[in-house]
């Protein structure tokens, strides 16, 4: 009987200790979840999360000052706390620093709101006080996200970022460089979001290697690698339904790029 009135509030009150969990159009027509921009700019947003690393950080930047490239970090608070100096690099040289908790916590749906707004509230203190910026991004680990993250994000004036379903390099299981190369170059449009590491355990090289590929392949081809901050300035406008439209479905065929031999 008891468990029999309790299926019936929640089916009368809507309540229920389950976040809901909607899908992309729920949260993108809404401005919540970013996943990528639609432009007709020839712009990309190169985003690097898990960071920073004392070995790879430094040579990521090294090879976006080389090719005139800006990014956006999404920092981990306790590393934040063991390389300071790597993060005050990151805004001297003109990149973007956003939230990505910090302590690397999955928000699976068994996590409580409390759990979540502490782990963004130290992270955004953590930002402000070393990089001198307030983040409007924040990137849940993993890619978790329902309605307790979304208003979590919001009540700390953040949006959540994703990245686009065709740039999801997954350099942190080390694929092998060619295969990072490969997701990022064959599926290159207007309005990316490209998804990497600057810190992936047992891997220091992958990442950085296919960098040196990745960024001259895309200047040639006459993309800017901006910051998500920039990015969205070339956002086309809604239209009249309000709805945006979202990137291409189909990539584009292969251009032919060279490939240097390594092991």
């Amino acid at each position: 009987m008891a468990v029999f009135c309790c299926i019936c509030l929640i089916a009368t009150t809507g309540f229920s200790s389950i976040p809901a969990k909607h899908g992309r159009a729920y949260y993108e027509s809404r401005g919540e979840v970013i996943w990528d921009v639609p432009t007709d700019e020839k712009v990309i947003a190169l985003t690097f999360d898990d960071g920073p690393n004392p070995k790879t950080t430094p040579k990521i930047l090294d090879l976006l000052k080389k090719y005139d490239a800006k990014a956006t970090f999404f920092v981990i608070g306790f590393r934040m706390d063991r390389f300071p100096d790597i993060v005050k690099r990151e805004v001297a040289e003109g990149h973007e620093i956003a939230n990505h908790t910090n302590d690397h916590v999955y928000f699976k749906r068994s996590v409580g709101q409390d759990t979540i707004d502490e782990q963004l509230r130290i992270a955004n203190r953590k930002i402000k006080e070393l990089a001198g910026q307030t983040s409007p991004w924040f990137r849940p680990p993993g890619g978790f996200y329902n309605d307790k993250v979304i208003s979590a994000a919001k009540r700390h004036g953040q949006t959540v970022v994703l990245w686009s379903w065709n740039q999801d390099t997954r350099d942190w299981s080390s694929p092998g460089v060619r295969k990072i190369v490969d997701k990022v170059l064959r599926n290159a449009q207007n309005g990316n979001i490209v998804l990497l590491h600057d810190h992936v355990s047992g891997s220091r090289t992958q990442t950085v290697k296919a960098l040196e590929i990745i960024l001259p392949e895309l200047k040639k081809r006459g993309y800017r690698m901006v910051t998500v901050s920039e990015l969205m300035k070339y956002r086309r406008p809604a239209k009249a339904n309000g709805h945006q439209d979202t990137a291409a479905a189909q990539p584009p065929s292969l251009p032919d790029y060279a490939f240097p031999s390594f092991k």
